[in-house]
């Protein structure tokens, strides 16, 4: 099971940084993300949501893929593989953006609208959906950000363990 984690950064360029940090993390399987989003919330108060995963091409990938594959088969019963492989991968790509688009993953579009707008303006915030994690080799590499945990589906016992840790580090 995931855990959800919205940490609150002083800066508006933070979060990118520090899901840059974790994604680096993720290479040297430290941290197994499902799912990421930054928020950013300018010095007018408008709030730009920058989504990890891209969901539209990742959907007209899989579309070609399988569109083409379908364009061979069908191609090969009208005696032209090729014409049938560039037709099918062209519709399954449109296909495969279309519902990549329309799918919600991970994290509840509305859920980070509705919490981004309660953050400050000039900071921004970073919401995880953490599969594992190992928190000694993570936690001291985010901490020099000094994030605050604003919303966690952590138990009550592992939250405060979070913000001790996270509030230790920025006090020093």
């Amino acid at each position: 099971m995931s855990n959800l984690v919205v940490l609150d950064f002083d800066g508006m360029g933070s979060a990118d940084e520090v899901l840059t940090k974790l994604r680096a993390m993720q290479k040297e399987n430290l941290i197994d993300l499902e799912d990421a989003c930054v928020v950013i919330r300018d010095a007018a108060g408008k709030v730009q949501i920058k989504q990890a995963v891209n969901l539209t091409a990742i959907g007209a990938a899989r579309g070609m893929s399988t569109g083409m594959l379908v364009g061979i088969l069908a191609g090969l019963l009208t005696m032209n593989p090729l014409a049938g492989m560039a037709v099918g991968g062209l519709a399954g790509a449109g296909m495969g953006a279309v519902s990549g688009s329309m799918a919600d993953y991970g994290i509840n579009d509305d859920f980070i609208k509705s919490l981004g707008e309660t953050i400050p303006q000039n900071s921004s915030a970073l919401f995880l959906l953490v599969k594992s994690s190992t928190p000694d080799k993570v936690l001291p590499e985010i901490e020099p950000y000094r994030p605050r945990v604003l919303q966690t589906s952590l138990s009550n016992e592992q939250e405060q363990r979070l913000r001790e840790a996270l509030t230790g580090a920025s006090s020093t």
